[in-house]
């Protein structure tokens, strides 16, 4: 029996690395006939750097490696946020209609996957719809981060009603696959029966991977994703680099940058640390093992004082660092702290928000033979748990789960 399985996306670019790349491609690859529903912004598909692809991909519906890609306008649901709640609470789906939850519908697929809290709305109005007519479906979802987040900053009835929503809609899907444990108990805390899987965001095993040999006085610190004032403050980075070398040599690598939508921003003056600091811009998935060959620390920071979601944070780029043998500069945010005190593959700086100077004066601290120990334990755990290998592995675990009950 060939499974028809539909990924529900409202927000991610559909190249996503974990959606596209990962997920779907895995499935495709072990039989599973896969269809993705995905947002276009004013007509066109846009890729992982906020570009928009203007020469390619242009036709509503397409093939791509194996996937089959759905295109629809981007719809801003949180706009019609009460229009939503009372659907769920109601048990009626005409109210609103959008166009991914029609799309979904006729698909008329086996299992559907949402990777948003938005995108989960629309799948559990498919099933219930479905149900109707008499195809039993099952949902997963996808959960990439915590949504709602309630430390961030927004109004006060959008939280209640999504937190009700959120209640509603745990009871109705059949998986829960997320990010890290924090968020796993979240939802648990919501519906304690629900079966659960964590898939890390981790990169396939780089297999060329060699040790590095260090220098004595010099270090290289590498960031990867999105830079901008949500994530990645360069300002930040910049001003760690500047204090970090009136002590000791520290080079930079950045692999990706701004989005091409926020190429305005204003920059600090680089005049006395450019010589220091690489840009690689925006790779490939494949391409990245490469480009951190000559690196000794990969750094993160997230502000987990204000924002839950950032205080359970698995990033892409944490295992993407580890890898490649790079062992992790981060702040105290809960989950990454825990994992990198289990496994000894990374430096914490004891705060939900650290400064400049902290990570400066971490970096100048850090003494080489403890690089190289952090570095072989960071590699030793991808090879042994954590490449995407063993996450695909759970993934086949969990489709095959499902689809036992059909």
């Amino acid at each position: 029996m060939q499974v028809d399985v539909c990924f529900l996306v409202t927000e991610h670019p559909f190249l996503d690395a974990r959606i596209f790349k990962k997920e779907a491609k895995s499935l495709v690859a072990r039989g599973y006939r896969v269809t993705m529903i995905v947002p276009r912004i004013n007509g066109y598909l846009f890729d992982i750097d906020g570009g928009r692809f203007t020469e390619s991909f242009l036709e509503p519906t397409f093939y791509h490696e194996g996937v089959k890609i759905i295109t629809y306008e981007q719809i801003f649901f949180e706009k019609n946020i009460k229009t939503l709640d009372h659907n769920l609470q109601s048990k009626k789906t005409h109210r609103f209609i959008d166009m991914l939850t029609q799309l979904g519908i006729e698909q008329n697929a086996d299992i559907y996957h949402a990777h948003e809290f938005c995108s989960l709305y629309s799948g559990v109005i498919i099933k219930r719809t479905l149900l109707l007519e008499g195809k039993s479906c099952k949902l997963i979802y996808d959960s990439h981060e915590l949504d709602p987040d309630p430390l961030i900053e927004q109004p006060i009835q959008v939280l209640k009603i999504k937190n009700r929503m959120l209640k509603i809609m745990v009871k109705e899907i059949d998986y829960l696959i997320t990010v890290s444990e924090s968020i796993k108990e979240w939802h648990l805390s919501l519906n304690a029966s629900l079966p659960v899987e964590i898939i890390y965001n981790s990169p396939p095993l780089a297999h060329e991977y060699v040790p590095k040999r260090r220098s004595n006085s010099e270090l290289t610190i590498v960031y990867e994703g999105t830079l901008g004032k949500k994530r990645g403050s360069f300002d930040k980075f910049i001003q760690m680099l500047e204090l970090a070398n009136k002590q000791r040599t520290i080079h930079a690598k950045i692999i990706g940058g701004w989005k091409k939508t926020n190429y305005d921003v204003e920059l600090p003056d680089l005049t006395n640390i450019s010589e220091y600091i690489q840009f690689t811009g925006w790779l490939d998935l494949n391409c990245i093992p490469e480009a951190m060959k000559d690196v000794d620390i990969g750094w993160i920071d997230l502000d987990a004082k204000h924002s839950l979601n950032n205080d359970f944070a698995m990033p892409n780029k944490f295992f993407s660092y580890l890898n490649n043998g790079i062992p992790v500069l981060v702040n105290q945010c809960k989950d990454m702290m825990e994992f990198i005190q289990t496994y000894n593959c990374g430096y914490v700086v004891p705060k939900k928000r650290a400064t400049a100077e902290d990570y400066a004066e971490a970096l100048v601290s850090l003494a080489n033979n403890k690089l190289d120990k952090m570095s072989y334990k960071a590699r030793g755990i991808m090879e042994a748990m954590f490449s995407w290998e063993h996450m695909e592995n759970r993934l086949r675990k969990v489709y095959e789960q499902l689809t036992n009950d059909f």
